[in-house]
């Protein structure tokens, strides 16, 4: 039987591109979940995954473990930026066998036939790069790019359910196809998945994910449309022995969360004896779900980082990044705001000061302020310090309905259109920093707990530094 190793790209501290609350590395664990799900469900076929969660490996480790476990094939899923629209593939520019290049061409090829009639993407074509993972894995490797996630059309497609099932869908068509996968037999026991909760509110499946998180435990959200109704499932495990499912579904219970079983057998609807519900279940009580992590972590407080602390860990993901940290705590002290948890969402607009979005460099507009698509790339600012403070100033007009401090000039230009008071936490800022960032608040969240943690790192390597030093005073 043969081996496929998917690999979605970044993940972890590297998120990959951004743009309005939008994150690659997120989109790309989809479409890479979705691909081994079709491929498991319809093809007699082992599937590797490189990370099925949030995880952090870098470039090495991905080539490594290819290397190491010798699959017959690596496929790599990203999301593009950059500016542009559509599909396109790439294999090595360097020498590759033959066998790779007709890899390369009938996936590309299926996957356009399975989502341009529908979708109308464009076909960017069938490219060779000098990727470290196509570069550094010795077997067939392919890697690709689907869509623009700065494009704010292609954002639209990229967070339509039904869009990512068929490029799933249609990925997965196209390994099968190059690589002679026998087909599976579908029969009743084919693939069994645990759903952990079927929701008519995202907001309710995006707490159920949380919830499972801080457990331990990994799960994603799909969508399925019943009589009209959409319903985000939480889905936490797909299994080809069904006791194996069983065993995931009594561990959830025991955490107190329901749980069912759907079969992937030509239907799916659950099978006997575990029904659906004829209602979409309230989150488990007892316990109480607990809320995204940050739903009351207010914009207004003091700073917990240091300015120093704030540019070390920009820097740690790109180290060219500018020193912004001083600006980011001087004017956040001045005006009552988190200074550290905005550094955060600077980096979350501007993917770590790359700026692979909309706005350019000389711009020094780091959140993204007055960016609403094509053609509009936003405010301009004399200098870095200038578009921090603007910054600084957006979110007080968000957070406090207060006159500005004595003394202080507006230099946000849309300080005046933001109804002030309207968002007090920093997840409030859903849907209006960012359309529709259902979870933008979370994802800037996210990149100040990973900017808190590596803090962390370098205090523990301080301790190790001055006890040694201790040690040979001794």
């Amino acid at each position: 039987m043969k081996t496929i190793m998917i690999d979605p790209g970044h993940g972890g501290s590297d998120p990959g591109a951004t743009y309005k609350g939008n994150v690659e590395k997120t989109l790309n664990l989809l479409t890479a979940l979705a691909v081994r799900d079709y491929l498991l469900s319809h093809f007699n076929v082992n599937v590797m995954m490189t990370r099925t969660d949030d995880q952090s490996l870098s470039l090495t480790q991905r080539s490594n473990l290819a290397n190491r476990t010798n699959p017959d094939f690596f496929l790599s899923i990203h999301h593009n930026a950059g500016g542009g629209s559509g599909f396109e593939s790439y294999v090595y520019n360097g020498s590759v066998p033959s066998q790779t290049l007709t890899y390369q061409t009938i996936i590309h090829d299926e996957v356009m036939a399975g989502i341009k009639p529908s979708y109308n993407v464009l076909d960017r074509g069938k490219k060779r790069a000098n990727f470290h993972v196509l570069r550094e894995t010795k077997l067939p490797s392919l890697l690709l790019e689907i869509l623009f996630i700065d494009n704010p059309a292609d954002v639209v497609l990229l967070n339509n359910s039904n869009f990512r099932s068929a490029t799933g869908a249609a990925i997965g068509k196209g390994v099968g196809k190059a690589l002679g996968l026998p087909a599976k037999i579908v029969n009743e026991k084919e693939l069994f998945k645990v759903i952990a909760g079927s929701f008519s509110d995202r907001e309710n499946a995006d707490i159920r994910v949380a919830e499972l998180k801080q457990r331990g435990i990994s799960s994603f959200i799909d969508s399925v449309v019943v009589s009209g109704t959409t319903f985000y499932r939480v889905q936490t495990g797909a299994f080809a022995d069904r006791d194996n499912a069983e065993n995931q579904v009594a561990a959830l219970k025991k955490i107190g969360v329901e749980a069912f079983i759907l079969v992937r057998a030509g239907s799916d609807e659950p099978k006997p004896p575990t029904p659906a519900p004829t209602e979409p279940p309230k989150p488990t009580q007892p316990p109480q779900p607990t809320k995204p992590p940050g739903v009351q972590y207010s914009i207004l407080g003091a700073s917990l980082l240091k300015s120093e602390q704030l540019d070390d860990f920009a820097k740690s993901v790109n180290p060219t990044a500018p020193l912004l940290g001083k600006f980011y705590i001087y004017y956040g002290d001045f005006y009552g705001i988190r200074g550290d948890v905005a550094f955060a969402q600077a980096i979350h607009e501007t993917n770590y000061f790359r700026f692979t979005g909309q706005v350019n460099p000389n711009q020094h507009n780091y959140a993204g302020i007055g960016t609403t698509g094509p053609g509009n790339d936003g405010a301009s600012f004399k200098t870095p310090e200038e578009g921090v403070l603007a910054h600084i100033q957006h979110l007080y007009a968000y957070s406090s309905k207060n006159p500005l401090p004595q003394g202080a000039t507006i230099v946000d230009p849309r300080f005046s259109l933001v109804t002030r008071g309207s968002a007090l936490n920093w997840t409030d800022l859903n849907g209006k920093w960012a359309v529709p960032g259902t979870t933008y608040g979370q994802s800037v969240l996210s990149v100040y707990s990973m900017n808190i943690q590596n803090a962390l790192k370098g205090i523990e390597n301080q301790k190790v530094m001055l006890n040694n030093a201790l040690g040979k005073l001794k």
